[in-house]
C-alpha cells in the first residue's frame, strides 16, 4: 500500500550525508519499505531515482514496478492525476523550468511528484527547502508547492520517525 511520494531528493540527499556502508541498518529498513511498495513516484521522478548509486540504488531499480506510477498503466487513478496536472499547470508554470535548471526552481519532476501527492492524497518526501517566505524572489520549490496546494511535505527525518527507523 502506498504511503509516502517519494521525490529524488528525499534519499539522494540524506545517503550523501549518511552513507550506506555507515548506516548499513538506516538504509536496511528503507530498503525493506521500498520492497513493501509504501513509496509511489512519478515516471519523471522514477527515472531520477535510478541514478542513485550503491545497494540503495540498486533497490530501488529492482523494484520499479512496486515505486514507478505510469500514466496510462496500472490499477491507479492516472485520470485524476492528468487532470490536476493539467488543472494547476497554467497556475505554476510561471515557476517551472524544467529538467536540469538551477537549485532555486521547479522542474517538471518536482511539480509531477506534488501532482501525485495531491492525487493520492499522500504525503511528499524531499529534501528541498522552501522559498516561498522570501518575498524577492520569484523561484518555487516542493515545500511551497505542497503548501499551496495542502499537500503534506516531508523530510527524511520526518519519514524514519512516522516509520519508526532507528539506526
Amino acid at each position: 500500500m502506498k504511503k509516502y511520494c517519494l521525490d529524488t531528493s528525499g534519499f539522494s540527499n540524506p545517503i550523501q550525508g549518511m552513507p550506506e556502508d555507515i548506516y548499513v541498518s538506516l538504509w536496511a529498513q528503507l530498503c525493506d519499505l521500498v520492497r513493501a511498495g509504501v513509496f509511489a513516484a512519478t515516471a519523471e521522478v522514477y527515472e531520477e531515482l535510478t541514478h542513485i548509486p550503491g545497494d540503495v540504488g540498486q533497490c530501488l531499480r529492482d523494484h520499479e514496478a512496486e515505486i514507478k506510477l505510469e500514466v496510462g498503466a496500472g490499477d491507479w487513478d492516472y485520470a485524476a492525476y492528468l487532470a490536476n496536472f493539467d488543472a494547476l499547470h497554467p497556475k505554476y508554470e510561471s515557476f517551472i523550468i524544467g529538467t536540469g535548471g538551477s537549485k532555486m526552481s521547479l522542474s517538471i519532476p518536482d511539480f509531477s511528484i506534488v501532482i501525485l501527492g495531491k492525487t493520492l492524497a499522500l504525503p511528499v518526501v524531499s529534501m528541498e527547502i522552501p522559498c516561498a517566505q522570501n518575498p524577492t524572489t520569484k523561484s518555487r520549490k516542493i515545500p511551497d508547492i505542497c503548501a499551496a496546494e495542502k499537500v503534506v511535505h516531508m523530510t527524511f527525518n520526518d519519514l524514519l520517525r512516522a516509520e519508526g527507523v532507528t539506526i
